[in-house]
Order: C-alpha cells, then sequence, then structure tokens
C-alpha cells in the first residue's frame, strides 16, 4: 500500500517547498517538469527517479500510487521533462510497472521502497538529442 493522501498533501504544503532547492541535484531524487491537463499551468514537482538498467530511460517510485495529479499530467501529455542530477532531460512514452521485485530501482533502495509498500513505478524513455 502507497503512503497515504494526506502525507502527499502534507508534503506538497511544506517538505516539497524544503526539497526543491537540492531535488534535482541529489543520487535518486529529481523534479518532473509538467503542465496540468486542464490549466495548462507549469507545475514541478520533486520525485525520486532512478536511471533505468542499461542507461536508456528512468524510472520514478510511485510513493503516493498511481492517482497523484504529476502522473496523469504526464500520462496525459506522453512525457515531461526532468531536471535530474542538475541537467533537463525530455522523456517520454510513459508506462506505469507494477513491479512487487522493484528490480528497476537500485538494490539499496528496494527495501525501503518495500517498507513503504511501493510496488508502482513509473518508466520513462529518455530521448536522444
Amino acid at each position: 500500500m502507497p503512503i497515504p493522501r494526506f502525507v502527499a498533501r502534507a508534503n506538497r504544503a511544506a517538505t516539497n517547498k524544503l526539497t526543491m532547492p537540492f531535488a534535482g541535484r541529489l543520487p535518486g531524487f529529481g523534479i518532473v517538469l509538467h503542465r496540468g491537463r486542464r490549466s495548462g499551468r507549469p507545475h514541478r514537482t520533486p520525485i525520486n527517479i532512478f536511471r533505468e538498467p542499461g542507461g536508456h530511460g528512468y524510472v520514478a517510485a510511485l510513493t503516493y500510487g498511481t492517482g497523484t495529479d504529476w502522473l496523469k499530467n504526464v500520462i496525459a501529455a506522453g512525457g515531461c521533462d526532468l531536471v535530474v542530477r542538475g541537467e533537463r532531460v525530455h522523456v517520454t512514452d510513459p508506462r506505469i510497472v507494477h513491479d512487487p521485485a522493484r528490480t528497476a530501482v537500485p538494490a539499496p533502495v528496494r527495501p525501503l521502497l518495500g517498507l513503504a509498500g511501493v510496488n508502482d513505478f513509473l518508466h520513462l524513455s529518455a530521448e536522444r538529442r
């Protein structure tokens, strides 16, 4: 079971503002840049994200499940931009993958995500430039 929604609301109000300055630079974190489906307004959301094994894309841990606004926005748009380790990357082909073994994330992270009940991940393909 993913982290409860009330925690997500609290994070949006406080924690996200505190983590935003460094989320785009630290390993295991990134910022997803997306637009609202209805409003068209730009949004920035800090997330847990990792390079896919093989390095052809990224995997985001869906710590709040599959019903978050940022995820719906990315899927509706068919992609987004990420800020990962200080670089902006355009990603496409968003795919939600249910993976209880958490095979696409680094081994040290798997037990932590398991404790949080995270079994769903967003896979994104990096666009070649």
